[in-house]
């Protein structure tokens, strides 16, 4: 069901979505060629422990994990793992911090130094999409407003594929709730937006197709075609006239910045 918030409980959750920002920061600050996934998973889980909270995707239905790396073509849920981050990937990391209560949620996409240029169209539209799905998140709208905007923007007017099965979704003391957030649909459609309804809206955008598989190992979502994926998620409050966005990009865009393994250039 929905579970909407008092303004104290909003400010309680920003915490928890704030921390998901400083844990993604950390992963921004070392991330290289040459080091592994799950050397970054272990750094993680250790942060958020050390930030008096619970990594709330580690036994998540039996995902092992505090983090959620996916690297390529691989849209979300990626394992850690001995992987060795290579020159040219890109990596996508999301996670979920439980703390006094309340589950923040969000993702960011990294690229590792020199890409096509057409990587770096994906990776800049899908953060835009973002920010264009969020302008949508107000008192009165409904969630199909929002799946429309991203959809027209990523998909109408570049061409790119939104993946359907996977979607966002409402986010507070448990870490999936109502309503159910997809990134395409039909304005006026779907569940209407109140105030103070906190909901984790995340494109996951494809190069080509967006049809998707499960790997071998029952979490890791990929795409069918090869080509790259790439997932940006941001934790909102539902406002009337503007939304509040709860999470925070900019310590872990500062770091991307500053850390010259990363590729930032695509929102310069």
């Amino acid at each position: 069901m929905s579970m909407y918030k008092t303004d104290e409980e909003v400010e309680i959750q920003r915490e928890s979505c704030l921390l998901v920002s400083a844990t993604i920061t950390e992963v921004a600050k070392i991330l290289k060629p040459g080091i592994t996934t799950l050397s970054l998973d272990v750094m993680a889980e250790q942060f958020i422990r050390d930030n008096g909270a619970i990594p709330s995707c580690k036994g998540y239905h039996g995902f092992p994990y505090t983090l959620c790396i996916s690297i390529n073509e691989q849209v979300v849920h990626g394992f850690p793992s001995e992987y060795i981050i290579k020159e040219g990937d890109v990596v996508s990391i999301d996670t979920v911090v439980a703390k006094n209560g309340f589950h923040g949620d969000h993702a960011y996409t990294f690229i590792m130094g020199e890409v096509d240029q057409k990587v770096l169209d994906l990776v800049r539209i899908t953060k835009e999409s973002l920010y264009i799905g969020i302008e949508q998140a107000v008192v009165g709208n409904r969630t199909g407003d929002i799946g429309y905007a991203i959809e027209q923007y990523t998909n109408g007017k570049h061409g790119y594929g939104v993946v359907r099965e996977m979607v966002g979704h409402g986010v507070g003391r448990e870490m999936h709730e109502d309503p159910q957030v997809p990134n395409y649909g039909r304005k006026g459609s779907g569940k209407k937006l109140t105030e103070n309804m906190v909901l984790a809206i995340e494109p996951m955008i494809t190069m080509g197709s967006r049809h998707i598989f499960t790997e071998e190992d029952g979490w890791t979502i990929s795409t069918e075609d090869g080509l790259p994926a790439v997932h940006f998620e941001h934790n909102v409050c539902v406002k009337k006239g503007a939304p509040i966005i709860l999470s925070d990009y900019t310590p872990i865009e500062a770091a991307e910045k500053a850390n010259t393994n990363l590729n930032s250039s695509y929102y310069n």
